[in-house]
Parts: C-alpha cells; structure tokens; sequence
C-alpha cells in the first residue's frame, strides 16, 4: 500500500467522506496519522494499462492567431478546465477525492496510478469494462447522475407514480436526487452552479475578443444556457458560426456515460483552429444529405426529410480538448447538436479533427492492419479511405430516424431505445458510412479508389474499435458490423495464417442488409428487438478473439499531451 501524509483534520474528513461505501478505497492508520490508496492490480499490470495509450504531442502555435484570438484561446481553455473538474464530478463520486489525494504523488506506483486515474478520469477502466483498478466499490450505470443504488425499475415505477416529472427526469440536463422519501430531477445548472458560474464568466470574456461576431453571439448564448438551462438557443447559434478561425464546441452533449438509460449528458470541450481550405473541400457533401436519405435501405415511410437543410463541414486542428471527450478512448470527429428540434430546424454541423485522426491512423490502424489484414489488402489501408469513412459516419448520424409516432405524439428513438440506443445507433454511422461511400463513389461524389480502400480500411479499424472494450458503445457497434459482415461472407477468415480478407462481390450487398435493419429497428423503436439484435451480434468470437490477442503491444488509443495544458 501506498501512503500519503496528511492533517489529521483533513484526514478525518477524508474518511468520513468515504465511510459510507464498501470496500478499500481510503484506509485511516490511527498509529500514524496516514492515508493510502490501493491499487487493485500489480505494478506491471498498471504499467502495461498506461502503455495501452500513445502520448502525443498537440501543438498549438500562437503565431497564426492575432493578440484578441490569442487571449481568447486563453480564456476558452480557463472555462474548459472548469468543464474539465465538472465531467470528474460527473464521472464518479470517487473520483474527484482520489485525485486530490493523489495529486502529489510521492512513488513510482502512485505516480502511475495517478496517471491512469487522469486518463480514465476516475478509478474505473474504460478499456476494460469499468472494472476498477484502484480498490474501491464497483461503478454504478448511472455514474452520478442518479442515486447510487437506484434501479431501472425504481426509476420507471416513479414516473409511472408521477407522469408529471417524465420530461424533467428523462430530460438530459438533469440529476436525479433523493430528498426524503421523493425523488427529484435538479437541473444542472442548479447541481454545478459554482463551476458553470465560473465557465459562463470565461465564455463572456472570451466572447469580447474574438473578432467573428457569429462565435461571439455563441459565447454569449452558451454562458447564459450554463445559468438557464436552457440550451436550445445556443444549439441553434452554434450552428450558425461561421468563417471562424477558431471553432469552438462546450457543454452537455453525449449521454455515454450514463449507463443505465442513456438519458444525461455530459459536459466537454473542444478547442479547435479551423482549416478553412480543408473545409471548402467537403462543403458539396453538404448539399447531398437529402440525396443520401432517399437513397437508405429503408422503406419511404420511414425516411426524414424532416431535418434542417443545413449541414456544415468543418476540418479543424484540435488544441485543447476537455472533459467527456478526453476520457479514455479519444474523439476524432462528432456530429451535433443532438437535440432533435433542433436537427429538424438548423440540421447539424460535422466537425473533423484531423491532427487527431492522422496520430491514430499513424500510431493505430496501420500497425493493426499489419498483423490482422491479409498482404494483398495493406495497400488499400489509407489515411483518406480512414478520413472519409469518419466523415460519412459523422453525416450519417443525421440520417434515418429522429423522431417516430408512437401514441400520437413525436417521441426521440434514443428515449423509446433507451440503453440500447448508444451502441445501435453507432453501428448505424458506421455501416452507413460505409453504405454511402460507396454509393458517392457510384455518383462520380468520391474517387473511385475508394471503392476498393473504404472495405479494407473499414476492416482494419474495426480491430481498432473493439480495442475500446466491449462495453463500450463503439466497440460494441464495430462488433455488430463485424459479425454481421462475416455471417453474410463479405468478410472471410483464413484459419491458416489467422488473417481476414474482403469478398468484394459480397460486401456491397451485405453492408445494405445490414443497414437495413438496423435503420428498421430504430424505425420502430423495437427496445427489445434492439437488444435481441445487439445480444447476437455484439460478442467477440474465437477468430477475433485469436486476431486481438496478436495486437497486445500497439497502443489501443492516444493521450494528448497538449501544448496548452499545465498537465503535460
């Protein structure tokens, strides 16, 4: 065990803080006053945890920006450190004090472990199911965002008991708390008042330096959303920035880390400059999204045309990254927002992070593909068949089904889909990536050498996507395609060298069929087909199993190690 020295005063709080769970996590040493973490693995163990992460370095360089930009970037990274302590509090309740306890660590084996546990912001493995790694109790599906202990069913039974707090308690910006014998929903800006106070104060400040006036208005709208609660104006002005050299993207959005309903968004930050050449080159996908909608696998009935029209492309490098997305496995790209009625309004912006793409396609995918391709498909592995299928899974995240009829009224899929609703519809973006490459590519959209680059490429990186853990929403949907892909012969496994192939006369229409039904499910808000659906598919089989188990020494993501963060 390892031990700090503390006060006795904040040594008692400690341990009062921490009385009330099971487990190892903080242990009291009445005879000298001291209190230590315990790791739940061995040293080489961690060790081989923290290497699983290539550290990369991501440059910012101040001179492309004037001196107003360059204050702005300073001020936009103090409130996405705010946003950064914010996602620790929402990850899990021991996180936050295991970092305060580490934040001095005075061995090799709490220096890693103060290492992993900023990687993982918290205790729990995100590459390894949420198991814990330092002895503390297991993590509950609702992170923080629900009592500890509340069940499913606790949760339904209330608002079958109370229809009048369905919007509130499904709602994504809202905790879910006991007081007394009632639950209540209490609004994020209530629940972090102090932090979004402090983040919103930032956002004004910043937003009267920078010179686009578009961004400016989004600063503005998005501090006051952080008091409010209110966050559907600032969607709509976000997807109105425009001709920006920095490109800006904080707040709520991604509901993964609510494990039990998929309901509560979690804060982050992405800081980015803006490739205005780069995003020039994508602005005609932009004008095809209805084209790529009439073209899905999916009867008429269930197509959505109902979107806004626009959809802007930006290509950006990031420079600072925080909270949610800087947990675990890495972002290279997101399509937001994702509140429906605003989607059916403004459509939605696709933003590609390409120094983030190129340091995992160098350091990940193409040593992958090395050992789990066969020799004839290398050639086809490409950074620009990796690069577009990014893309079009971005843009096909606003294809297909957003809101169905169910009892008169307009409900979200993702609440009728509920848990399952993460992981389907990232297998959906990722098939029809796949789909609508190669239908662009028919149209004379894309180059031709695609035709052949996007299966290969997209082969290769479901090894890396698996790698995630197959508890996580991307892992699982790249196992969904893998399966399905396999079953249908449009994969093929050669158990003499161990390596996979591409049946080009199968692929094509195997990818379709595929889409097909998941596009169908979520067509029908079919929770329970969803989870019979992802319960075939979703499982490592031995020929994967026997492929990963050669990959144990490439890295399984990247940790940015930024320029602009006091961390690195």
């Amino acid at each position: 065990m390892m031990r700090n020295t503390w006060s006795m005063a904040a040594l008692i709080a400690l341990a009062a803080a921490c009385a009330h769970q099971e487990g190892a996590m903080v242990k009291r040493q009445e005879n000298t006053g001291q209190v230590g973490v315990q790791a739940a693995v061995e040293p080489d163990v961690l060790r081989a945890k923290i290497a699983r992460y290539a550290r990369v370095r991501i440059p910012y360089r101040p001179g492309e920006l004037s001196p107003e930009q360059r204050e702005a970037v300073g001020l936009l990274v103090e409130a996405s450190r705010i946003i950064d302590d914010l996602f620790w509090e929402q990850a899990s309740e021991e996180g936050p004090r295991l970092r305060a306890l580490l934040a001095e660590p005075s061995g090799r084996v709490e220096r890693m472990l103060s290492h992993y546990l900023a990687i993982n912001y918290g205790p729990y493995d995100r590459l390894d199911g949420m198991e814990p790694f330092i002895q503390v109790p297991p993590r509950p599906p609702g992170a923080t965002f629900y009592p500890r202990d509340m069940t499913r069913e606790e949760f339904n039974a209330w608002i079958d008991d109370h229809p009048e707090d369905k919007e509130a308690f499904q709602g994504w910006f809202t905790v879910i708390r006991k007081r007394g014998d009632r639950l209540v929903a209490v609004p994020y800006a209530e629940a972090y008042r102090d932090k979004l106070e402090r983040a919103a104060a930032a956002l004004r400040k910043a937003a009267g330096k920078v010179e686009n006036q578009s961004l400016a208005r989004f600063l503005q709208s998005r501090a006051e959303a952080f008091l409010s609660n209110q966050y559907r104006a600032s969607d709509k002005d976000w997807m109105d920035v425009k001709d920006s050299a920095l490109e800006v993207t904080i707040g709520p959005y991604e509901v993964y880390e609510d494990h039990l309903f998929n309901y509560k968004a979690a804060f982050e930050s992405f800081v980015t400059l803006r490739s205005a050449e780069e995003s020039r080159k994508l602005e005609r996908l932009g004008s095809l999204l209805d084209d790529l909608e009439s073209n899905l696998p999916l009867p008429d009935e269930h197509k959505n045309f109902e979107r806004g029209g626009s959809s802007p492309f930006v290509v950006a490098d990031l420079i600072y990254a925080a909270g949610d997305t800087r947990a675990g496995v890495q972002t290279l790209a997101f399509n937001l927002p994702n509140d429906e009625q605003v989607r059916e309004e403004k459509g939605s912006k696709k933003v590609m992070l390409k120094n983030i793409s190129h340091a995992k396609f160098d350091k990940i995918l193409v040593p992958i593909a090395g050992r789990v391709l066969a020799a004839d498909l290398l050639d086809q592995v490409t950074f620009d068949a990796y690069f577009n299928h990014t893309l079009m899974h971005e843009i096909s995240h606003g294809l297909g089904p957003g809101r169905i009829e169910r009892n008169g009224e307009k409900v979200a899929v993702s609440l009728l889909l509920r848990d399952q609703y993460a992981a389907l519809e990232e297998a959906k973006a990722d098939v029809l990536g796949v789909y609508n490459t190669l239908y662009l590519v028919e149209r004379g959209e894309l180059p031709a050498a695609l035709r052949d680059q996007c299966p290969a490429t997209f082969l290769a990186g479901v090894f890396r996507s698996v790698r995630f853990g197959v508890h996580e929403s991307h892992g699982r949907a790249n196992l969904i395609a893998f399966n399905y892909l396999l079953d249908e012969g449009a994969y093929r496994h050669d158990p003499k060298d161990g390596r996979f192939r591409v049946d080009p006369a199968r692929f094509a229409p195997a990818v379709a069929s595929l889409a097909r039904e998941i596009l169908m499910l979520q067509a029908r808000g079919d929770y329970q087909g969803a989870r019979d659906f992802i319960g075939r598919y979703a499982s490592v089989r031995p020929a994967m199993r026997a492929a990963l188990d050669r990959l144990g020494d490439i890295p399984v993501d990247i940790e940015p190690i930024f320029d602009l963060d006091e961390r690195g």
